[in-house]
């Protein structure tokens, strides 16, 4: 509710009044949530609607947190959000069946993808999540 009441107070004044901190405070509301967005759209979530304040405060709290894992991630590497995701997003995980069983592997990790979990100090996934060997039939 308090955002709703700031940005109407701030739409009462002129945009030549406003100070740089107040734009820079409003831009990066702005990053917050397409942070989120960002994270919601990758979770396949729908459209929440709060009403009461905890569920308000836990969202809010939520958008905090992933932009700050997107500033993190941007300062460490020295790259944009939109680079980061994009490098990563071309790592895949493929589901192979046949006769002797079933192999979840991941795509090999290219050259930017390992800088980029060296710069975050995160390990990468492993190569192999599963091996399945198919289960022999008694005759």
């Amino acid at each position: 509710m308090q955002c709703v009441i700031t940005i109407i107070v701030l739409l009462r004044y002129r945009f030549d009044d406003i100070s740089e901190d107040v734009a820079l405070g409003y831009k990066q509301l702005l990053l917050v949530e397409d942070a989120f967005r960002t994270l919601k759209s990758r979770l396949e979530l729908r459209p929440v609607y709060h009403r009461l304040e905890d569920r308000i405060r836990a969202h809010v709290l939520l958008c905090w947190l992933a932009l700050l894992l997107i500033r993190i991630a941007e300062n460490r590497t020295g790259q944009t959000w939109c680079s980061l995701r994009a490098t990563l997003q071309r790592m895949h995980l493929g589901e192979f069946s046949g006769a002797a069983g079933q192999v979840r592997q991941r795509t090999e990790t290219t050259p930017a993808q390992e800088q980029i979990f060296k710069a975050l100090a995160v390990k990468e996934p492993p190569r192999l999540f599963s091996i399945n060997p198919a289960v022999k039939k008694n005759a």
